[in-house]
């Protein structure tokens, strides 16, 4: 399949500050990882606009604040409204930046406007911890402030939703500065967001890394909501120190999944698969060694590659193609390097896929086993479309083999006996650790990481609530 057809955005999105679209002299080029050709050129936010944001989104916080929840959300239904009603558009400029296929990018904000419209119709009540005659003590939630939210270039969306509709729920403005390799959709995003929402509530700056730190610094900023690499996210911890903003990072994973040897190979084999190579490989919670019964490594590998074998890599706008692009060289580059360096250290490659003639950031399904633990491509995060295949004898030495890292984002467990998986999981150093599936991810459940893979959770009213604080009230009486 080729993928020469050449998309070219007739004009950008704008900044969007204080209800405005705003354009810049300055301009950044965004790349179209199927075709490796400038899609649009967008505005490139400075310093000034950033002040101009941050006073604008103060001045929003006094109004937007005051009205009571129950406004917030309808008004937020409105939002999630708007953007249904162009979902189509929004979903062609996430596949032309970021490479996915047409129908996955609009799952993707599909599903961050289920999100919205659950937080829409979650209570957050006062909470009584004493009434008697003689005192009163009450929790209240308060909006944390002026949000900053960065997110990463894998789905792009997806995060920007998952940071504005905590942020409209509670009261709280929110900037969000998407990351300068897709910025488009976002960007279109935030000038939906004037349609429907009061000037400086929602604003989207679009930069690079220099407008990451000056928002991770600022001190009209009080909380910074970030998705991305767990570098990053140190670098934007220490920055936001002096100034003790509120913190909520997401950073990266190198999830392990453990099959048991009880289990039903067929039956498990497109969850494993698909688990580890949904959205090219690059999902921050998705299974990126996978750790199977010596006995049963030939069964797996054959039942992965019949699935593997399957799947068409191209454009993502063609028909029928299941999987686009990696995003950008950079990761293009990186993975490559990774399997290169597994096959020099006698890894097998026992499958590669078919990719497109012609230009674009395609690399293989790539299907890869006979690698030990300390191999780069098992012990960190490739974030692309390569499964290692590892393989074990006893169940405890795995367990330490999978805790074995750095990172706890997530982890599974696969077998036909929940109660024995159950016991697996109790044992794996993971924020999340799904049975039978990896990895779900639900508007319902909080989800985070343990140890370098972020601080806090985003989802679920424990997510919401992360953008508030806690204000006690408490009376003498008598």
């Amino acid at each position: 399949m080729s993928t020469s057809t050449e998309v070219v955005l007739d004009s950008a999105p704008g900044l969007t500050i204080d209800g405005k679209i705003v354009s810049t002299s300055a301009r950044r080029a965004v790349i179209n990882p199927a075709t490796e050709q400038v899609l649009a050129e967008v505005p490139d936010a400075t310093v000034e606009h950033l002040e101009q944001a941050v006073s604008a989104a103060r001045r929003a916080a006094k109004g937007w604040s005051a009205k009571d929840l129950a406004e917030r959300q309808q008004i937020t239904l409105s939002f999630v409204d708007k953007v249904r009603e162009n979902i189509d558009e929004l979903a062609r400029l996430v596949t032309l930046e970021q490479g996915k296929p047409l129908d996955k990018a609009a799952g993707e904000i599909d599903s961050g406007l289920r999100a919205l419209t659950r937080y829409a119709s979650l209570d957050i009540p006062v909470e009584v911890i004493r009434d008697t005659n003689d005192e009163l003590v009450e929790i209240h939630r308060v909006p944390v402030g002026v949000v900053g939210g960065i997110t990463a270039w894998n789905y792009p969306l997806l995060l920007a939703l998952w940071k504005i509709g905590p942020s409209l729920v509670t009261g709280s403005p929110v900037i969000i500065k998407p990351s300068p390799l897709t910025p488009v959709a976002t960007l279109r995003l935030g000038e939906l967001a004037q349609e429907v929402l009061p000037p400086g509530v929602v604003q989207v700056l679009s930069g690079g890394d220099s407008l990451g730190k000056a928002i991770s610094t600022h001190p009209g900023i009080n909380k910074i909501s970030f998705t991305g690499s767990e570098r990053a996210g140190t670098s934007i911890m220490s920055a936001a120190g002096p100034t003790l903003k509120r913190l909520t990072l997401e950073l990266g994973g190198n999830d392990a999944g453990i099959v048991l040897d009880d289990v039903d190979v067929q039956a498990i084999a497109s969850g494993l698969y698909w688990g580890g190579l949904s959205n090219c490989g690059q999902v921050c919670a998705g299974l990126k060694r996978l750790y199977v019964p010596r006995r049963l490594a030939d069964d797996v590998a054959d039942a992965l590659t019949a699935i593997a074998a399957t799947v068409t890599v191209g454009n993502g706008l063609h028909d029928g193609v299941m999987m686009g692009p990696i995003q950008n060289e950079v990761q293009y580059r990186k993975v490559k390097g990774y399997v290169d360096d597994a096959v020099q250290r006698g890894a097998d490659v026992y499958f590669r896929g078919e990719i497109p003639d012609g230009p674009g950031y395609f690399h293989p399904v790539t299907l890869v086993r006979g690698l030990a633990d300390d191999v780069p491509l098992a012990s960190e995060e490739q974030f692309g479309p390569v499964l290692p295949l590892l393989t074990y004898d006893d169940i405890d030495d795995v367990v330490a083999r999978a805790n074995n890292s750095p990172l706890g984002l997530g982890a599974s467990v696969w077998s036909s006996d929940e109660s024995r998986a159950r016991g697996v999981a109790d044992r794996l150093e993971a924020g999340s650790v799904w049975i039978n599936n990896h990895p779900v991810l639900t508007s319902d459940v909080p989800f985070g990481g343990v140890k370098q893979s972020g601080l806090g959770v985003e989802q679920s009213i424990y997510g919401v609530l992360a953008y508030t604080d806690i204000k006690v009230i408490r009376a003498t009486r008598g």
